[in-house]
């Protein structure tokens, strides 16, 4: 019975443990990390059957020191295919992290493989920021890439010839284009930036010099004088027309141009119309007859009684 029994645990176990060694653990675990961006990267296993998958971990000071030696599963890198997960938003404080990958194929998974030593975000890669030097007209300006919230850029600026007087400008904002100062007409001004990170408070080196010329003061003046005339024509003529247009609006309102009616039309000469006034006149003077006042006393006596 003994004997049956032990032949069923071999006969059970020692599949499982040969399936579970089958799978092995990922290897070549590394981080590869520059400006602030973290990554920690893997060789893909080559297996036959199902499509292999990866799930990774982390465990930082706290976990370590204060929470039984625990680890925390980052919900983006469970599950996936690729071998590359971004723990940037995981490794949020500049203390010493652990990390850790570990492979499934199906039901098997293999062991965790463990990154070769701690790893703290102070010894990330900073690299020199990319900027665009700009003339536009006698304004410098400078452009800087984007790196995130964390970065801010110091600018060295001076003019050609006088390298011994640098301006310098703190930019914590390199979403729009900086304005560092007016050139002299004809002047050649140059610029170099380096990045600065304050939660590690370690910079960059230096961008390489980049040169720019402002415009002469001539032909800055042959460039923009048509423009300037063509914009002088435009505003004559607009204010003829509001001039013009204004006109228009107050005789409209103060002497409108208004016809007669009908009634007040003459159809005729003013001698004639005279003529016939005094024709009607004399036919009315010669139909009136005037009663005398006797008469008028008499015939109303007549009446009453």
């Amino acid at each position: 019975m003994a004997t049956c029994f032990c032949s069923f645990l071999l006969g059970s176990l020692v599949p499982l443990l040969v399936s579970g060694a089958a799978l092995p653990a990922p290897q070549n675990i590394t981080i590869l990390s520059t400006n602030m961006k973290h990554f920690l990267v893997w060789s893909r296993l080559t297996v036959s059957g199902e499509a292999v998958t990866y799930s990774v971990e982390f465990q930082g000071e706290y976990e370590r020191d204060y929470a039984n030696d625990s680890w925390i599963p980052i919900a983006e890198c469970t599950g996936i295919s690729a071998t590359k997960c971004d723990i940037t938003e995981d490794i949020s404080a500049t203390v010493p992290y652990n990390l850790r990958v570990r492979a499934a194929q199906g039901t098997e998974v293999s062991r965790w493989a463990t990154l070769n030593g701690l790893f703290n975000r102070v010894t990330t890669s900073l690299i020199p920021p990319m900027l665009t030097v700009l003339a536009d007209g006698h304004h410098l300006l400078v452009e800087l890439e984007y790196l995130g919230p964390a970065f801010e850029f110091l600018v060295l600026y001076w003019k050609k010839g006088h390298e011994y007087q640098v301006y310098d400008k703190v930019v914590r904002d390199s979403n729009t284009t900086i304005h560092l100062q007016t050139m002299e007409a004809g002047s050649e001004y140059c610029v170099k930036a380096q990045t600065y990170v304050e939660a590690i408070n370690r910079s960059s080196n230096f961008s390489q010099v980049q040169c720019v010329k402002a415009a002469d003061s001539k032909a800055f003046s042959v460039m923009f004088a048509p423009i300037f005339f063509v914009a002088f024509v435009v505003v004559i003529f607009i204010l003829f027309l509001l001039g013009w247009k204004t006109c228009q609006i107050c005789q409209y309102s103060c002497c409108p141009n208004e016809g007669l009616p009908d009634t007040l039309k003459l159809t005729e000469s003013p001698a004639g119309i005279l003529n016939y006034r005094g024709e009607e006149a004399e036919k009315c003077d010669m139909s009136v007859h005037v009663q005398p006042p006797e008469e008028l006393l008499r015939f109303w006596i007549h009446e009453a009684l």
